[in-house]
Order: C-alpha cells, then structure tokens, then sequence
C-alpha cells in the first residue's frame, strides 16, 4: 500500500479521534451535567450514535477541497492535494488535543478549514482562498452562539412559565410536559429528515417527519406521565419526566453530528485516496463504506478515551444545569442548526450548544455565568482558523521537502 494513503488513512483515523474527543460535549455535555446519565453511559450511548450516523448516513460524496475554501482550478498538481490534506489532517489534530486537553468546545469543522488555508497560503498565495466562504466561517463565530443563546432563553423562560413557576407544578406538568415534548420531536423528526437523510425541502421534511413523529411523542408521553407521574416532591418529579426524554434528545444529536461531521475527517481522506489510487482530484469524489467506518470508529474511540473533559466544561463549568435547562437547551440547539441548515446561514454546532447554555444560564441571571470559563472558550474559537493555519503551513513545507 502507498506510504502516503497510510499517513493520511493514519491521521485520517486521528482527526475522528480527537472529533470524538472535542464534539461529544455537543450532545451530552447537558445530559452529564444535568445529572440525567453518568460520562459512562453517556460515552457508550455516544459512541454508538455517532458510529451509527457515521457509518450508515455519512455523506456518500463529499468536496475534495472542504467547503469549497481553496479555488481548485489554481491547483495544478493533484498531488498537492494530498500533501495538503495531511497538513491539514495533522494540523486540526495538534489544534484539537490542545483544545481538548485544555477542555476547551472549539469547532472541529473551523480547524480542518484553517489546515487547509494554511497550506493553499503556502502554495498559491492569497488568490487560492475564497475569502467570500472564509468570512462566511468568521460569521458563524458570531451568530452561532447568538441564535444559540436568543433561543434558548426564551425556550427555558417558556417551560418555567408554563410549568415549575405553576401553583401546581404537577397539574400544570401533566398538561404542558407532552406538549414541549412533541414540539422538541417535530424538530428532532425534521432535523433527521434535513441532516442525516439529506432532504431538501424543510417543509416536506417537517410534514412526512416531523409532524407525525411529534404527534407520536406526545401520545405516548401523555399516556406514560398520566400513568407513573405520581412524584412526592412536584419540582422532583418534573425534572424526572425530562430527564428521560433528555437522554433521548441527546442520543439523536449524537446520530445527527456522527452522519454530519464525520467530514472533517473523512473529507481530506477521501480527496486523497482519489489522487493515490485513482489520479483524480474532481470536485467530487466518492467516500468508500470503509473510510466512513473509519471515521466512525475513530469518533467512538474517542469519545470512550477522552471526551469526558469538553463534555465537563459544557455541561457543568459555564452554569449549574437540570433536566428542563438540558432539555431546553438541546431542543433550542436542535432548533437553531435545523433553521440554518434550511437558510444555508454558516453555523457552528458546537457554538451553538454553547450559545445555548449561556442563554439558560441568563434566564436565571447573569450570576448564574461563569463568565471566566465562557472567556477562555470565546478566545479559543477566535484562533482556532488562523492556529490551524499557521501549524498546517509549516507541516505542509515540510511535507514539500521530504516528498522532493
């Protein structure tokens, strides 16, 4: 086998690693901290999601050049795709076990751009980079979180208001629990529709998925809390009604960031191997099921070996987390990366789930911030592209240098 389709197979497998690593917090970080699963439960549960989503919904055609960041038609040499795609494989990893290490939620998507405009800076200059999708990149620093929080904080006011500030928190949990429930599956059953099976039109998808699954979730929720929500403390027993269906929000988004980012990875990988085996460097090429597998595993590894630090910082350090905040969050996450997905608008998922988390926490107060930690995480998403970049520029003239 080629040496340089086993480097990139290598770091392709590392890239998902530390994917798995950094991105599980995007899913369970709220389930962990609000109490509704142990990390334990939550790396297994993650893992399979995400190898699942990987394997069976990744993307079958993905771009050789991610996102379209460098104009193709100024690379002439197809073998500089593969240099630069393991200078940028290697250069998001560096990036990503620092973040990780550090337990910092940063963009797995945003690293792997910047590894590629730190080699297409060095091999073309300023003219090979689309500065149009760049600021399009930089935009989703912005709104990302800002959706994220606008949403989240009006969600969490909306289900305190209609249920935990009640007179009869219990009564009032009965009736608006199976509500806010199927409302948070119609978006769940839509998102499937849009990201993990790839449909188009969102109104097609919200009729055939989501409505009916929404209708489905709140029958079955309103016969299960009619029947076994009889709680000796009311506040107590509301929390338990969404702690489960938590585990159940958190599980999907894990399905839906497997079949969905599992790109970062297996994007560059794929470009590569059509070079090596085949000669071609088209816009598109296809993924075999086994690069796909591949990416897979390497996200459930590593979620298993060390996503328990991000998933720490999201689910416990920015502010003190329930089961309504968790469910309030992960049903405006949901919400918010669907709508944007429909509008095409750049969106960070991991910014997002942030934005969130610091919406619940404003709705309780600025207090309840920890606005240290949530300093450090704006820094690190502010240099994750141009860190990347600068590691990637230097891997990949090295890499020129021992390639001859």
């Amino acid at each position: 086998m080629d040496v340089w389709l086993v480097a990139t197979i290598i770091l392709g497998f590392w890239m998902a690693w530390n994917i798995g690593a950094n991105d599980v917090a995007n899913s369970m970080g709220t389930a962990v901290g609000a109490k509704a699963i142990t990390p334990r439960q939550a790396a297994v549960i993650a893992g399979l999601m995400n190898f699942t989503g990987a394997y069976f919904f990744g993307k079958s055609v993905t771009e050789t050049i991610r996102k379209g960041i460098l104009h193709q038609n100024m690379i002439s040499n197809p073998w500089i795709i593969v240099y630069g795609s393991l200078a940028a494989l290697l250069a998001a990893s560096i990036w990503l076990i620092f973040a990780t290490y550090n337990g910092l939620p940063v963009s797995t998507t945003h690293s792997i751009i910047g590894g590629i405009v730190g080699y297409g800076l060095v091999y073309a200059g300023t003219g090979i980079v689309d500065w149009g999708k760049l600021a399009q990149v930089v935009l989703s620093w912005i709104l990302s979180p800002i959706f994220g929080a606008i949403v989240a904080f009006f969600v969490f006011k909306a289900v305190r208001l209609s249920i935990l500030t009640r007179s009869d928190p219990v009564k009032s949990a009965r009736r608006w629990a199976p509500f806010w429930i199927g409302l948070a599956f119609v978006v769940i059953g839509t998102m499937f529709y849009i990201k993990v099976l790839h449909g188009k039109n969102l109104f097609y998808g919200v009729l055939v998925c989501g409505v009916p699954t929404g209708i489905a979730i709140f029958g079955i929720s309103y016969l299960l809390i009619r029947l076994h929500f009889k709680p000796s403390d009311p506040y107590i027993g509301v929390e338990s009604i969404f702690r489960k269906v938590q585990v159940v929000t958190s599980a999907y988004v894990a399905l839906a960031h497997g079949s969905n980012d599992v790109a970062n990875a297996v994007g560059p990988v794929a470009a590569a191997y059509a070079v090596i085996t085949m000669g071609l460097s088209g816009i598109k090429v296809p993924v075999p099921k086994w690069i796909l597998a591949m990416g897979g595993l390497g996200i459930a590894v590593g979620i298993f070996m060390y996503g328990y630090r991000v998933m720490e910082t999201v689910g416990k350090k920015i502010t003190e987390l329930t089961n309504t905040r968790g469910f309030s969050i992960d049903f405006s996450a949901a919400t918010v990366i669907l709508v944007a997905s429909w509008l095409g608008m750049p969106i960070s998922t991991t910014h997002t789930v942030v934005g969130a988390v610091v919406g619940v926490g404003l709705a309780r107060g600025i207090k309840a911030i920890n606005t240290s930690i949530l300093k450090d995480i704006i820094i690190s998403w502010f240099v994750t592209v141009p860190v990347a970049a600068a590691i990637s520029a230097v891997i990949f003239k090295a890499i020129l240098f021992l390639a001859g």
